[in-house]
């Protein structure tokens, strides 16, 4: 599962008001929640500071990508 997505349903954030902090479209927040698009650096951290996390929380280690496959 994207660590996006896990936060903001933790938090019980939805992606409209996300979007909203960041001044993206919903298309585009909903792209990064599903995978299909990648987030800037600058725009990772972002979201981190939006949603009061360490940006390190967002990442998966490679051993948590490896085991996905």
């Amino acid at each position: 599962m994207n660590r996006i997505k896990e936060v903001l349903e933790e938090k019980g954030i939805k992606q409209t008001w996300l979007a909203e902090q960041l001044g993206k479209s919903y298309n585009m927040v909903n792209g990064y929640v599903q995978n299909r698009q990648q987030p800037r650096l600058e725009v990772l951290y972002e979201i981190a500071n939006i949603l009061n996390i360490d940006v390190k929380e967002l990442l998966k280690t490679n051993e948590e990508i490896y085991k996905c496959k």
